[in-house]
């Protein structure tokens, strides 16, 4: 092919390497974000609910002064409502770091 019959093919060439070096970039910030927790507590700090990037739980600590064998429910409010501040909270964190990466597109199913 000769240069200037199909202008902007160099051009292609360049951005395939921008989507290369973003998609490398991705895969090594879909790993750091695994690694990383976030933490949400309810009943000021009765229950504690920790997330990691995967938005999957990973652990729920109870403060024994809230285990009343007659307020059951109270306890379950308590875990749902520190579990699901936790998974909003990874998936802030998740689109936060995302967005600094794509420099705010949004890109469908990254993660």
């Amino acid at each position: 092919m000769a240069k200037g019959r199909f202008p902007g093919m160099g051009n292609m060439g360049n951005m395939m390497k921008q989507m290369q070096k973003m998609q490398k970039q991705m895969e090594e910030l879909q790993k750091q974000l695994e690694e990383t927790e976030v933490e949400a507590s309810a009943g000021g700090g009765a229950v504690i609910a920790r997330a990691n990037g995967k938005k999957e739980i990973i652990s729920i600590t109870i403060d024994e002064s809230v285990v009343d064998p007659d307020d059951v429910e109270m306890l379950q409010d308590l875990v749902l409502a520190a579990v699901n501040e936790a998974l909003r909270n990874a998936e802030e964190m998740v689109a936060k770091e995302m967005s600094k990466l794509t420099g705010g597109m949004n890109i469908p199913g990254l993660f």
